[in-house]
This record gives C-alpha cells, sequence and structure tokens, in this order.
C-alpha cells in the first residue's frame, strides 16, 4: 500500500509553537504600557491556540484529521471505539452481519492483550481495525511527549498484530485529544488520524434515545459516525448501534470501509 499522509514532522509542531511564541511576544516589551488589553490578548495567544488544536476533537491546525469522506452514493463509515470487550464484541459482530454492514473498530491495546481472540473475530469477519492507543490515556494525552505518544501508539499496534497479523492504518485518540508530537509520530508509521463528522456520546445517559438522535442527524453520504462498544452500562451503546443500524437500513445506507485512495 503506497498511501501519502500529509503530516507535520515530529518536531515542526513544537518548533512552530515556541517560534510564534517569541515572535509575539518580543513586541510587548513596548506595547504593554501603551495597550494593555491589547497587550494581555497577543501574550496569551499563542497558548489559547494551542489549547484549542490539543483539545476540540476535529480542529486540524498540528495535522490532517479524517472526518469525511468522498461519496456519490449513500455509504457511511461506522466507528465503534474501545473494545473488543465480551460482554458486547460477539453480539456486535451478528448485529453487524446481519445487517450487512462494515465497521472500523478502534481498540485499545490492553483489551486486545486481554481478548485476542475477539480481536481475530473481528478481523476475520471483515471489519477494519484501527488503532485506539495502549492504555486509553484520557487524562494526560494532551500533554504527553513524544516518547510516551509513541509508546501508546506502538503499544496498541503490537497487539493489534499479534493478535490478528494485520497492522492498524488508522489512529483516534481518547475522545478525540491531540499533542503537539501526535502527527508526525504517525507521519513516520504512515498511520492517518481519523475523526468523525457524527458521534453519539452515550456515556452518562440512561437510555439511547438522545445519542441516537445525535447519529441520525449527521448521517448523510461521506459521514463517518462514531460509536462505542464499552464502558459504562453496555445496554445503552448497543442500543444505539442497533438502533442507527435499522435507521441506515431504512435509509438505504450502506455501512462500508475505506480503501487506501480514501485516505490521502
Amino acid at each position: 500500500m503506497n498511501t501519502r499522509i500529509d503530516a507535520l514532522s515530529p518536531s515542526a509542531p513544537l518548533r512552530l509553537y515556541r517560534w510564534s511564541t517569541i515572535l509575539t511576544k518580543l513586541p510587548l516589551l513596548w506595547s504593554w504600557p501603551r495597550f494593555p488589553y491589547l497587550s494581555l490578548a497577543v501574550f496569551t495567544a499563542p497558548e489559547l491556540w494551542l489549547v484549542y488544536q490539543t483539545l476540540v476533537p476535529n480542529a486540524s491546525g498540528l495535522g490532517r484529521i479524517k472526518t469525511r469522506f468522498a461519496t456519490q452514493v449513500r455509504e457511511v463509515w461506522l466507528t465503534i471505539d474501545d473494545g473488543p470487550d465480551p460482554r458486547t464484541t460477539p453480539a456486535l459482530l451478528d448485529r453487524l452481519d446481519s445487517h450487512g454492514a462494515k465497521a472500523i473498530f478502534c481498540l485499545i491495546g490492553e483489551n486486545v492483550r486481554r481478548h485476542p481472540g475477539l480481536a481475530r473475530q473481528i478481523a476475520a469477519r471483515g471489519h477494519e481495525i484501527g488503532n485506539h492507543t495502549d492504555t486509553h490515556p484520557l487524562g494526560f494525552f494532551w500533554s504527553s511527549g513524544p516518547r510516551r505518544t509513541a509508546a501508546e501508539i506502538d503499544g496498541c499496534s503490537k497487539a493489534v498484530v499479534e493478535a490478528t497479523g494485520k497492522t492498524p492504518r488508522f489512529f483516534r485518540s481518547p475522545a478525540g485529544i491531540k499533542n503537539l508530537f501526535l502527527f508526525g509520530i504517525l507521519a513516520e508509521r504512515r498511520m492517518a488520524y481519523l475523526g468523525w463528522s457524527g458521534r453519539a456520546r452515550e456515556f452518562g445517559h440512561s437510555s439511547p434515545e438522545r445519542p441516537l438522535r445525535r447519529l441520525i442527524r449527521a448521517v448523510q453520504p461521506g459521514a463517518i459516525l462514531l460509536t462505542h462498544e464499552s464502558g459504562g452500562n453496555p445496554r445503552v451503546p448497543m442500543s444505539v448501534i442497533e438502533g442507527l443500524l435499522q435507521h441506515l437500513s431504512r435509509e438505504g445506507y450502506r455501512c462500508v470501509l475505506p480503501n487506501s485512495s480514501e485516505m490521502l
């Protein structure tokens, strides 16, 4: 596969941030006494930009994020995060088969090591496996350095390869959080960052109605839909996925997998 992935080099974001900080803050030595409020806004601009780029899921200032794909027909990518999980994965695979649907399972490395047979089942039944980090470090991924970031990516990929023999070509970070080094590390591994155009946000809900409505509103040709199979009460995400599959079938949509050219 000869897939080109646009991304900054591992050190480029850090250099960009350092130079933008220097260039914007040096003039403040002159302007601060005359224009204190304007100077304060300029002083904090690089930090605010960085916070936005790291914490807002589909912000693409640090690198390229795939949030849609080009198609002229009723097709979507269904992505399912946080597995594999013995409480949900077997039933979920059966439901996907019954609807003739394919999905991208973004798996957590430590879950793959616990349940390698489930990862093999996902691959054997024709679905794509993506990298969702090794430990799902939601609280600190934004501040991770290059070594920790690479360890999270490589640990998950290693687990997937050992279980299935296939190397993930897509990466999705926990909750879409990024850091300064992520896209350069992905480029070195020829991996694409997978975002979304609609997500369920199932957590904290005791029923599937509102998460399902969010997804249905996002359905259109080329949509990338984000759901989960694990975490909390599995009944809600499973009901959301089943409801979504039924809606897609009624509306004539197919859940398909990406080809190499669609990740350019």
